[in-house]
């Protein structure tokens, strides 16, 4: 089944996984999903991350996190620039998420990033989503 915003896609599996309270999602690969997974790695949003290779096809284990009381560390993703509307913003005019709680994530010309290091490269372009 060919899926029109694969992106979106993953998105949904995680928000879908975390709310169900599951240890792990596997989500299929791509570049683009790889990076946004290491960002919410290295923001502390997930345990970790594994690409595996199953029945063929390549994909991203990740591993959800919970605090102490068994709530999901992710309470919410959302996507920002879809398909039928592209969002893109300078360095200046980067939303905050949640007054600067949350993470915002950036497609830049020097790759995917946070909307923090962007602002401090001082470097604008797609708003992939927001991470709270």
């Amino acid at each position: 089944m060919s899926v029109s915003d694969p992106v979106a896609d993953m998105l949904t599996k995680v928000r879908n996984a975390a709310m169900a309270r599951h240890e792990k999602v596997d989500i299929p690969a791509s570049k683009l999903k790889l990076e946004i997974v290491k960002i919410l790695k290295t923001e502390g949003y997930i345990k970790n991350f594994k690409r595996i290779s199953q029945d063929g096809l390549n994909c991203i284990r990740v591993f959800l996190k919970y605090d102490d009381k068994n709530a999901s560390v992710i309470h919410g993703l959302e996507r920002v620039s879809k398909p039928g509307r592209r969002v893109y913003s300078g360095y200046k005019d980067l939303p905050r998420v949640y007054n600067g709680f949350g993470t915002l994530i950036v497609s830049t010309s020097v790759g995917v990033t946070t909307g923090k290091k962007a602002c401090e490269k001082q470097i604008g372009g797609e708003l992939l989503c927001k991470v709270w």
